[in-house]
């Protein structure tokens, strides 16, 4: 008795052992092997495209309902140059929004720095010896 008829109470059957049984049943019942093999290769091709729609019917299904429960929710909050108003304990920043006079708290992490016009950037090159 092999290990896994103990664990799940039925023999293995391997995918080349029910192939070879598949091929014996259509040779016992003199099937065409041609027409069979097409017959297969329609079914994939049939369940392709199925599997196809399905992955097509869910990204739309998945698309339509973030619309409609998270209509502004996943929209960034803020975008664009900020002034900091206050810096709190802890990491914590109030910016203002000139444009729009309203201030809001954030995480002193996510803050990035936000330069107007051209960034001048100088490069050096420092060459490595061997020594």
């Amino acid at each position: 008795m092999s290990p896994y008829k103990l664990v799940f109470g039925k023999a293995c059957h391997l995918p080349v052992e029910l192939e070879h049984k598949a091929y014996w049943a259509i040779k016992r019942l003199n099937l065409d092997f041609d027409a069979a093999g097409e017959k297969r290769l329609l079914q994939l091709n049939e369940l392709e495209e199925f599997r196809s729609q399905s992955y097509e019917n869910a990204r739309l299904y998945k698309e339509k309902t973030k619309q409609w429960l998270f209509p502004g929710k996943l929209k960034s909050r803020w975008s664009g140059p900020f002034k900091i108003a206050q810096i709190y304990p802890f990491g914590a920043v109030e910016l203002e929004d000139e444009k729009a006079g309203r201030k809001f708290k954030v995480n002193g992490q996510r803050i990035k720095h936000y330069f107007v016009g051209e960034v001048d950037r100088q490069q050096e090159a420092m060459p490595l010896h061997d020594g």
